[in-house]
């Protein structure tokens, strides 16, 4: 009769518990069917599910474990597992999986008693939780040695859950009533060979790589901001066409002097995260792109500031060093901006899902619903309610929480996570 066995192991951390415990398993030929182990602020918890086959008494490794954990001052305890249990704990093995991911400056109590809640209503039952975010001093006074000193605080939490939800849009719709109320954002994805295979990120750039509407700056440097504004802000909603808008504010720029445009790029605003991002994304390999409404002018600027791999935006046509109020050749507009992410997947010879976009106004959602990972980045209520994820709590650089990386990873961290 094979016998199986949990062993929960309790402490203060230090090195060689696992060893200790595994060696002694070893000389009395168990198997280890499962094992996980998390440190906590200095705190082990180690679990192991073993197995002891007919053959070998569990009680001379059991007595062993027991002294051997008495002199590291670890807690120990031991439950029978019957094989009615296991084997219904191994039927669950093709369950799907699903990432939840929680974005704030800083992690509540309450925030994650309401997310576990909805998820348990939800009928997803969570197998692991782990912090991707590195370790936060309680005050900037405390943090003197951090290269954080100077940067709003970050805080993500990921939760690993299998299941399938009772009504994914009761979920979605909780979710975000919690996102609302509690001032986070919540990230609830697949779990698929995708995640950390994504290699094409494509960005829009005004109001996402940039705090700024570029076609505004150039109004209010021509007189006509509020004109333009006006306009802008109701495209950005979805109120009107883009292309209508667009060239009643291309219009209004007319007779705009060339000179202007250089000092608006050198003060351009970068948002938040996006360097450390853009920068990351390059170390790891990753092809980057802007697929923009805005102008190529601008673009060009940040794709050397930023080192991005490719730029599509329109063309300023300009006539004896005047803004004539055209654009030379196509406009970029929605539906062209998932026409070029679709090119580009198929230059750099990827899938679909193997793409982010990223966007905050209503010509973006093109493009966001055709890429693997669509991420609406600060963006207006309709193109929020419309995107498969969203983030408005924190920078860009949020985008690697929600690819799974943690910040020890990035080198974001002076510690170990």
């Amino acid at each position: 009769m094979h016998e199986l066995i949990l062993i929960t192991i309790a402490g203060a951390d230090r090195p060689a518990v696992t060893s200790a415990v595994t060696a002694i398993l070893a000389r009395h030929h168990a198997n280890v069917l499962d094992i996980g182990q998390a440190v906590i602020h200095d705190t082990l918890s180690l679990g192991l599910l073993v197995e002891f086959s007919a053959e070998h008494d569990s009680s001379p490794a059991v007595k062993e474990i027991v002294y051997a954990m008495y002199n590291m001052s670890m807690q120990v305890g031991f439950q029978p597992i019957t094989l009615d249990s296991y084997a219904e704990w191994v039927s669950h093995h093709g369950k799907k999986r699903h990432i939840v991911t929680l974005l704030a400056r800083q992690i509540t109590a309450e925030q994650l008693s309401c997310l576990t809640s909805i998820m348990a209503e939800q009928g997803l039952n969570i197998d692991n939780i782990s912090r991707l975010s590195g370790r936060v001093a309680l005050s900037l006074e405390e943090n003197t040695n951090s290269t954080l000193d100077c940067t709003p605080t970050k805080a993500c939490i990921e939760i690993s859950a299998r299941g399938e939800p009772v009504s994914p849009t009761k979920l979605r719709a909780a979710f975000t009533d919690m996102a609302s109320r509690l001032d986070v954002d919540i990230a609830f994805q697949a779990d698929s060979i995708y995640r950390r295979t994504r290699r094409l990120v494509c960005f829009d750039m005004d109001s996402t790589l940039i705090e700024a509407e570029v076609i505004d700056e150039l109004a209010k440097a021509h007189g006509v901001g509020d004109q333009v504004a006006i306009i802008t802000e109701q495209a950005m909603r979805g109120e009107i066409d883009f292309n209508q808008s667009f060239a009643k504010r291309m219009a209004l720029l007319k007779g705009l002097d060339e000179s202007v445009l250089e000092n608006i790029a050198a003060n351009l605003p970068i948002t938040e995260g996006a360097e450390h991002l853009l920068k990351t994304l390059n170390q790891l390999g990753y092809k980057t792109a802007i697929l923009s409404g805005g102008f190529n002018y601008f673009g060009r600027y940040l794709q050397k500031k930023l080192g991005i791999d490719y730029v599509f935006a329109n063309e300023l046509e300009i006539e004896n060093h005047q803004v004539t109020g055209r654009v030379v050749g196509t406009v970029v507009n929605g539906e062209r901006k998932a026409e070029l992410l679709k090119e580009l997947a198929q230059q750099e010879n990827i899938s679909l899902e193997q793409v982010i976009a990223v966007g905050d106004g209503a010509n973006d959602l093109p493009m966001l619903s055709v890429a693997g990972l669509g991420i609406a980045f600060r963006a207006k209520p309709l193109v929020k309610a419309s995107a498969k994820q969203s983030i408005s709590t924190l920078g860009l650089d949020a985008i690697l929480y929600l690819m799974g990386f943690r910040d020890r990873e990035m080198g974001l961290s002076h510690s170990d996570n």
